[in-house]
């Protein structure tokens, strides 16, 4: 059956939005932080230093909406940010010690999205599951 008549958008839409307005409630209330903002968080603590322009490209966002994002972290005193030792132009960021607290406390609520997902897929659902968004992923890459 095609994707067409599954609904597949349609589908993804909906599961995608009911999954970020039960992560964003938890996440405001766990570290007063949006999916978004967590998103750009979570990748500075594992690759730090980075750029906004690494950030913007691993997102798939322009840097305009990443200069949003991470003024509001800096403004939390989530993340810093200095000159680039090796290119002027370029700002890098980390993680402060406070951004790395609001990790912690978001360990909590994506535990809890992802349990009522282990609750109700099985492992080989999951499994099969991933894989099948990681084609999804790739098959729009390059628009």
């Amino acid at each position: 059956m095609s994707a067409s008549a599954q609904r597949i958008y349609f589908l993804l839409q909906v599961a995608a939005h009911q999954m970020k307005k039960a992560a964003d409630v938890r996440l405001i209330e766990a570290a007063n932080l949006s999916t978004a903002q967590a998103a750009v968080l979570i990748l500075v603590a594992e690759s730090e230093p980075v750029t906004q322009k690494f950030l913007a490209d691993r997102l798939k966002q322009n840097e305009s909406a990443m200069t949003a994002m991470v003024n509001r972290l800096l403004k939390l005193d989530y993340l810093t940010r200095q000159r680039s030792e090796t290119d002027g132009r370029a700002w890098q960021l980390r993680t402060t010690r406070k951004g790395k607290g609001a990790l912690e406390k978001m360990r909590k609520p994506f535990g809890k999205i992802n349990g009522q997902l282990d609750a109700r897929l099985s492992e080989k659902e999951i499994a099969t599951l991933a894989k099948s968004l990681k084609t999804v992923i790739a098959a729009f890459e390059d628009d």
